[in-house]
């Protein structure tokens, strides 16, 4: 799951860091994936997976990961807010644009308290710990204070049915051009229809955003991601 995507930029601590991950990754998520699947959890959209899967790290792909440091490097963002902290290799990847971009804040939030202690010692190893706030809780009261603005970039990457509560509780402060990236928001999972309301309100046009969708692979799987900006 390693790739040369993401090496030129980094440091041989963050590269250290990312790599030991992306190894665990392989070791260990097929196996907690497996066990999620036979308690009836196929997928991120379903309620519950994301519990059964606490263990996992289920961390963005290389490729995607290398793309969220060019989006934030190339937009000059020095505020940013994640919804999913996990491990912290997305958050790894968004720290060092910050830091590449001279400095910044990045708010992320994580549910569950033994994700954030280890995200938090990642970024400590990887020398980024002072750019990143981690806070632990639900999200709607986590993210609802205390939030740099004008916010640059908000990447949306854990509960699907929550990412349209989450953009519009942070959209008062998202900048004109401000970026809205979300992971696997195709997952709808039984909600209700709320991630696909999601994808909805950023493909209108009279919303004020204009989008796009990739796909990377990793694990013999396909993630679908989306990329929005403010117009």
């Amino acid at each position: 799951m390693t790739d040369h995507l993401f090496r030129p930029q980094f440091t041989p601590a963050i590269q250290r860091v990312l790599e030991r991950l992306y190894s665990e990754t392989i070791e260990q998520d097929p196996f907690r994936r497996a066990e999620a699947q036979s308690a009836g959890l196929n997928h991120d959209g379903e309620h519950e997976f994301y519990p059964a899967m606490a263990g996992a790290r289920m961390p963005v792909t290389p490729e995607f990961g290398a793309l969220l440091y060019v989006l934030a490097r190339s937009s000059g963002a020095r505020h940013i807010v994640e919804f999913g902290t996990s491990f912290g290799v997305s958050t790894l990847f968004l720290a060092v644009a910050l830091r590449d971009n001279g400095g910044g804040r990045l708010v992320t939030t994580e549910f569950v308290p033994q994700k954030a202690a280890s995200a938090a010692a990642n970024l400590h190893e990887a020398g980024l710990a002072d750019l990143v706030d981690i806070r632990i809780g639900d999200a709607m009261t986590t993210l609802a204070r205390d939030v740099p603005q004008p916010i640059d970039l908000i990447l949306l990457d854990a509960s699907k049915g929550l990412y349209l509560d989450i953009l519009r509780l942070l959209e008062p402060g998202l900048r004109q051009r401000g970026l809205v990236v979300s992971d696997r928001a195709d997952l709808d999972g039984g909600d209700g229809g709320r991630a696909g309301a999601y994808l909805a309100y950023l493909s209108n046009p009279a919303n004020g955003y204009r989008m796009a969708s990739i796909t990377t692979e990793a694990l013999g799987q396909n993630f679908a991601h989306d990329i929005a900006v403010r117009v």
